[in-house]
C-alpha cells in the first residue's frame, strides 16, 4: 500500500475516532470564523443596503472601490492587520496580536467587502423592481431599505452562507496575525499547511476531509436556499 492510501486510510479514522486535535483545531476555526462572519455581515449588510439606497456625490467611486477590494490579496490583509496590532502599531498595547482575537479581525475585513458588494447589488436590484411603488407609498430611502432587505432575507442570508466560506477557507492573513500557535490560534487551513510540512500527512488529509465536507455543505445550503426562493416567486406570481 502507497503512502497515500495509507495517509488517507489514517485521516478516515481520525475522523471517524474525533481525534482530540482535530476536533480542537475544527472548533477553534468555526469559532474563529463564526464571529468574524457575524461581524462582518453585521457591518457589511447596512454599509451595501445604504450604498443602494442613497445617492451622494463619488458614490460610483465608492462602488469602485468596493469592488477592488473584493479582489484585495489576503497577505496584504495580513500584513495591515499585523502592523496596526504590533507592539510598534497604533494598536499594539491592546496586546491581541497572535491570538483568535486579532484572527476574527483579519477575516472581517476580508469578508466585510464581498457582504457589502453582494448586498448592494442584490438590494439595487430589487429596488429597480419595486423601489418606484415604495416611494409612491411614501417610504423614505431607510424604510425602502428595511422592506427591501426583509424581502430578499433568503438572498442576504444566502450571502451570509458565501461570507462564511470565504472566512473558514482563509489562510494567508490568519497565518501572519495569529502565528498557527497549536492549541491558541491554530485553524484547520494554517494546519493543514504546517501538518503537510511537517510530514504528518493524516492529520493534514482528515483536516482537509472536514474542510471540504464543510464547503460541500455550504454549497449544498445555499442551492437549497435559492431554490426556496425560485418556488416562494413562482408562487407569489401564480398569487398575482
Amino acid at each position: 500500500m502507497n503512502e497515500f492510501a495509507e495517509s488517507a486510510i489514517r485521516a478516515v479514522e481520525l475522523v471517524a475516532s474525533g481525534d482530540p486535535e482535530l476536533l480542537r483545531i475544527v472548533g477553534l476555526s468555526f469559532a474563529v470564523s463564526a464571529t468574524a462572519t457575524i461581524t462582518s455581515t453585521t457591518f457589511g449588510l447596512f454599509a451595501g443596503a445604504a450604498l443602494a439606497v442613497w445617492r451622494f456625490t463619488g458614490r460610483e467611486g465608492v462602488i469602485v472601490l468596493l469592488n477592488t477590494l473584493l479582489a484585495l490579496p489576503s497577505v496584504v490583509v495580513g500584513l495591515v492587520i499585523y502592523m496596526l496590532l504590533s507592539r510598534a502599531g497604533p494598536l499594539g498595547s491592546f496586546g491581541i496580536l497572535f491570538t483568535p482575537a486579532a484572527m476574527v479581525i483579519a477575516q472581517s475585513f476580508l469578508v466585510a467587502p464581498i457582504v457589502a458588494a453582494l448586498t448592494r447589488q442584490a438590494v439595487e436590484d430589487a429596488l429597480r423592481d419595486h423601489g418606484e411603488q415604495l416611494r409612491s407609498l411614501g417610504a423614505s430611502p431607510f424604510e425602502c431599505a428595511l422592506i427591501i432587505a426583509w424581502d430578499e432575507r433568503i438572498a442576504l442570508l444566502t450571502v451570509a452562507l458565501v461570507a462564511f466560506g470565504r472566512a473558514i477557507s482563509e489562510v494567508g492573513a490568519v497565518m501572519m496575525v495569529g502565528g498557527n500557535i497549536a492549541g491558541v490560534t491554530r485553524v484547520m487551513t494554517t494546519a493543514i499547511a504546517l501538518e503537510t510540512s511537517k510530514g504528518d500527512l493524516p492529520l493534514a488529509l482528515g483536516l482537509g476531509m472536514v474542510l471540504l465536507f464543510v464547503v460541500l455543505l455550504l454549497n449544498v445550503l445555499i442551492g437549497a436556499l435559492r431554490g426556496w426562493r425560485l418556488s416562494g416567486d413562482q408562487r407569489r406570481g401564480v398569487v398575482a
